[in-house]
């Protein structure tokens, strides 16, 4: 499990997470919910020391990050790419097996194969030659995504990968999140959109700096903590329980 206790971040001055304790166990999709300014992109990147924490430990499987980084995928926001660089997608994809490569040693064959099937399974191998300047946003995500796929990770974090793509590349991503659930990876995902939580994830964290709450998305996914969570952001909303709907 990921291990996490009295998290304490900063930012620019400001208390961003406070006093953030609590363990996910591996094996599960975990949605990562909140308002605008809630910590939710500041909180994975400190659990991968992307940023510094105030206070606090991190451990993965017993380990320290520095011990299980190669088990770690990151999937940012397609913000934090830089889309100046001149790379085309199938070399984007793979630079995500340079950290199992030895020191020194170049991809290889076996690292070329293992790039081309990552693109086979987000549905990219037809833009294998294009500069990833000239992608769509839904084509952008799927490139990260696969480069990550590439590093075979045992957990995966993605930073809202379903913000401002396409229907097509969302239900690729949905369904190869589903796949890695099913094989038994762990996915942390930062989310939005609250109509697609009982979909997508089998557990979520719900954060406001705090905790709010923790747990199976048929226990934790309830009026109570969204209203703990967004206040009256959302207006009256009423989550009707698992598999139920959701209205403003």
């Amino acid at each position: 499990m990921i291990e996490i206790k009295g998290l304490n971040v900063d930012y620019f001055g400001n208390s961003a997470l406070e006093n953030v304790t609590l363990n996910i166990p591996f094996g599960h999709a975990v949605g990562i919910i909140g308002p605008n300014g809630a910590g939710k992109s500041t909180f994975i990147k400190a659990l991968l020391e992307v940023i510094k924490k105030r206070s606090g430990t991190v451990q993965f499987g017993g380990e320290e990050i520095s011990e299980y980084k190669r088990k770690i995928a990151y999937v940012p926001q397609k913000n934090d790419i830089d889309l100046t660089f001149p790379i085309i997608v199938k070399d984007t994809v793979l630079t995500g097996t340079y950290p199992n490569l030895k020191i020194f040693r170049r991809p290889g064959k076996k690292e070329r194969e293992q790039a081309e099937q990552c693109m086979a399974m987000v549905e990219i191998s037809d833009l294998a030659n294009k500069q990833i300047s000239n992608l769509s946003g839904g084509q952008l995500q799927r490139v990260i995504i696969a480069r990550a796929l590439a590093q075979q990770a045992d957990v995966f974090f993605l930073d809202e990968p379903f913000v401002g793509i396409d229907l097509v590349s969302e239900k690729i991503i949905v369904n190869l999140l589903r796949d890695l659930r099913e094989a038994g990876k762990t996915i942390l995902v930062v989310h939005h959109d609250l109509h697609e939580v009982e979909e997508y994830f089998d557990k979520i964290i719900i954060l406001n700096k705090k905790l709010i709450a923790f747990g199976d998305v048929s226990d934790t996914f309830t009026t109570e903590n969204i209203r703990s969570a967004y206040g009256s952001s959302l207006g009256n909303v009423i989550i009707r329980g698992a598999g139920g709907e959701q209205h403003d």
